[in-house]
């Protein structure tokens, strides 16, 4: 027994130990890993698949009321006064002119029906079967928007968290030269070799880097949780990022997408103005459809009984049957031009809708033209911001070493060193740019 115990015991732990290795693996992603985590995930993709299931329901809901329909009723009334009815009394042999008081039936009754009704004829019902297949495709056109959303939303988050990391690195690093810089300074002048001026200009940079930094790492967690807002998970979930802001701007930086030949009617935003158009279509011949005559059908079978006393359950009580067949035809004939009224109206709709297609059209046209534009100048700003990086890394440290050697003043260096935090954050920010204009880009591509 104590040897099942310590195997039970093991497996348990083993399997323990695998579970968070599982999990620590699972919180690591890389964007592609995030955007499809948050397309299983995300709030708003997983109401847009409930979407689409509503849409399923709705359009059985629709079809299932052309078909057969059975109800079925019961009924028991138990007439404390039982109505009284004067009939003459010769009927009964009695004097001409008379009147006699006359109760008829007994007291209680119960009733058991079912009645069978089928539809034979309704044009509002066919345009409304019709009109299920549009709403079907758009809450699929729905889903595909909420999707290249999230996608974007997944992206942009990622980003603003490497970029946050990557500020606090590089303010970590700032900090840490500054304090150097600081300290030899500090030195100089409580030698006798330097002035109060060098000292202070260094303080002044060092406490701004580090509100800097303190913002920074603020941020990061900020960012961060934003992240996992976006995928679905708990905000404080120990979310990791596997890539690095410059090899994922690197990877971003596609050229080729720039040639993609471009279908608009892959663009998700067109199937919706589509979606509009269908919709105000089956809305102007619905309108039209109420001018049509309806025609349906029924069937019911009924029984019931009376008695004195409630005895409806007793196996000797009699019960009576009765069924009807009957058809209900009914013919609009005039009203009062409401009809013609409601299909103009329908009408209009549909021709507004026709010009709104085009408009979204022409937009989403543009939109493609002006999102080439800010993705090329991205990337030209990425190239800058790079260069701009490396020319500022050697004029700071160019000072650094004139300042060392007395050569340059602390104002001449605080310059080169703010000159240098501004690159920087540039270069970080032209990064993001880069991703996120292409996600931008992709988007109207409809490309993944």
């Amino acid at each position: 027994m104590r040897n099942h115990f310590i195997l039970f015991l093991a497996t348990f732990m083993i399997a323990i130990g695998t579970a968070q290795e599982q999990l620590t693996e699972a919180s690591n992603f890389t964007l592609e890993e995030a955007i499809a985590f948050a397309l299983e995930n995300n709030y708003s993709a997983i109401n847009a698949n409930r979407d689409i299931e509503d849409a399923q329901k709705q359009k059985w809901e629709t079809i299932a009321t052309g078909l057969p329909q059975i109800s079925a009723g019961v009924s028991y009334q138990n007439q404390l006064k039982q109505p009284v009815s004067v009939i003459p009394a010769e009927i009964f042999g009695g004097e001409p002119g008379t009147f006699i008081d006359v109760v008829f039936g007994q007291p209680q009754s119960a009733t058991a029906t079912a009645t069978l009704t089928q539809q034979i004829f309704d044009g509002s019902y066919i345009v409304g079967v019709q009109a299920t297949k549009a709403f079907l495709r758009y809450s699929a056109n729905n889903k595909e928007k909420t999707d290249l959303e999230v996608r974007k939303a997944v992206t942009e988050a990622y980003g603003n968290v490497l970029l946050a990391q990557e500020s606090v690195n590089i303010f970590e690093k700032n900090k840490a030269t500054l304090e150097k810089n600081l300290f030899e300074t500090q030195k100089l002048y409580e030698n006798g070799l330097g002035d109060e001026e060098s000292v202070e200009q260094l303080q002044i940079t060092l406490s701004s880097v580090d509100n800097q930094l303190k913002n920074a790492i603020r941020l990061e967690g900020i960012t961060l949780q934003m992240l996992n807002l976006v995928m679905g998970i708990a905000i404080d979930a120990p979310t990791k990022l596997s890539e690095n802001l410059d090899d994922l701007a690197q990877k971003q930086i596609n050229p080729t997408l720039l040639e993609s030949d471009f279908n608009i009617g892959d663009n998700v935003d067109y199937k919706l103005a589509l979606n509009l158009n269908e919709q105000r279509y089956f809305e102007h011949k619905l309108a039209k459809s109420r001018a049509l005559p309806t025609l349906n059908a029924f069937v019911n079978y009924g029984t019931s009984a009376f008695a004195d006393n409630f005895n409806f359950l007793n196996s000797d009580q009699r019960w009576f049957g009765s069924s009807i067949l009957g058809f209900d035809l009914n013919i609009p004939i005039f009203s009062s031009m409401k009809r013609s009224a409601s299909t103009a109206r329908a009408k209009i709709a549909l021709e507004k809708a026709k010009t709104q297609l085009s408009e979204a059209e022409e937009q989403i046209r543009l939109q493609l033209e002006s999102s080439k534009s800010d993705y090329i100048l991205a990337i030209e700003q990425y190239d800058t911001a790079k260069n701009n990086l490396d020319l500022a890394a050697r004029i700071e440290n160019k000072n650094q070493i004139k300042y060392s050697e007395g050569i340059a003043s602390s104002f001449e260096l605080r310059q080169a060193q703010t000159q240098l935090y501004d690159a920087q954050q540039g270069y970080l920010q032209s990064m993001v740019e880069v991703i996120n204009k292409k996600t931008a880009l992709e988007v109207i591509l409809n490309e993944e």
